[in-house]
């Protein structure tokens, strides 16, 4: 178990998260401003990007790139400096850092080190795309960007199929046809609604049943990141509608391995998932009893 006073010694090194503008440059907080010209070092996922937020900011702090293909590298670096007294603020592109990029990684080595990690609350598309979209805010699940393989979508989109909670999903525009069409064939006509250009000039919402929105996106010219939130499964959906109700344990093991190109741990996690079991006791029955 680990403790984080996260201002006890504001001397110390951090590493600091810092939502920035997805859009509006006016949704950057005055604390997000003044935490990035107090950091030693600002890691981004594009430092082109990030030079011109900087620049309109005034902020002048050194900055160093940290994205998908040196964290290998560049992370342990960034853990030292922090060690050694740095604070260190990692920016994505836009939005809140470790959702959906590789800030996460980082936050993981810091704790492993018993650093600090301090979160700004800031700017994201998931929030606000939900909030508008009409549909209920109870309870939320956030799934981000769905993968690219059909076998592995489908595989994930079974296994969400029968979540009350509303659903959130990000899309890139050129990959949103194939998915709407994906998720309206495995999810039923549901309720949804779809977010595009948060925050900016042409920022639009289109809401209606996945029917409707698989029609718009076949007919309109696609253009913007999008945010997809999708009406969760009728409470009254029980366990007798689940698509594995028939099967085994070991058949549905075998399921996620074969149509979803998992390997046997991720399909045995998934599985106990399904079935509101324990990962060890759906391990076991798949091993011992195949065996």
């Amino acid at each position: 178990m680990k403790i984080q006073n996260s201002f006890k010694d504001e001397e110390q090194g951090a590493l600091y998260i810092v939502p920035t503008p997805i859009g509006n440059l006016n949704d950057m907080t005055f604390r997000a401003v003044e935490t990035l010209k107090n950091a030693d070092a600002i890691a981004a996922e594009d430092t082109r990007n990030t030079k011109k937020l900087l620049n309109h900011f005034d902020i002048h702090s050194s900055l160093i790139s940290y994205h998908e293909h040196n964290k290998q590298t560049r992370g342990p670096q960034l853990i030292d400096q922090i060690r050694n007294g740095d604070r260190i603020a990692v920016v994505s592109d836009a939005g809140m850092p470790g959702i959906s990029d590789p800030g996460s990684d980082l936050v993981r080595q810091a704790i492993d080190e018993d650093l600090p990690v301090i979160v700004l609350p800031g700017a994201n598309a998931a929030l606000p795309a939900l909030a508008g979209s009409g549909l209920s805010t109870e309870q939320f699940q956030f799934c981000g960007f769905l993968p690219r393989k059909k076998k592995e979508r489908e595989a994930e989109l079974t296994a969400l199929k029968n979540i009350s909670a509303t659903i959130i999903f990000y899309e890139s525009p050129h990959r949103l046809k194939e998915m709407l069409r994906h998720v309206r064939e495995i999810f039923g006509n549901r309720q949804a609604s779809l977010a595009r250009e948060l925050t900016k000039r042409y920022e639009e919402y289109v809401r209606g049943s996945l029917e409707e929105l698989v029609n718009w996106a076949e007919q309109e010219e696609v253009r913007g990141e999008f945010c997809i939130i999708v009406e969760g499964a009728e409470e009254h959906e029980g366990e007798d509608d689940f698509w594995w109700t028939h099967l085994s344990i070991i058949d549905h093991v075998n399921h996620y391995i074969e149509t979803g190109n998992m390997k046997s741990k991720e399909a045995i996690k998934q599985t106990s998932v399904d079935r509101k079991m324990s990962k060890r006791d759906v391990y076991q029955a798949y091993h011992v009893e195949k065996d």
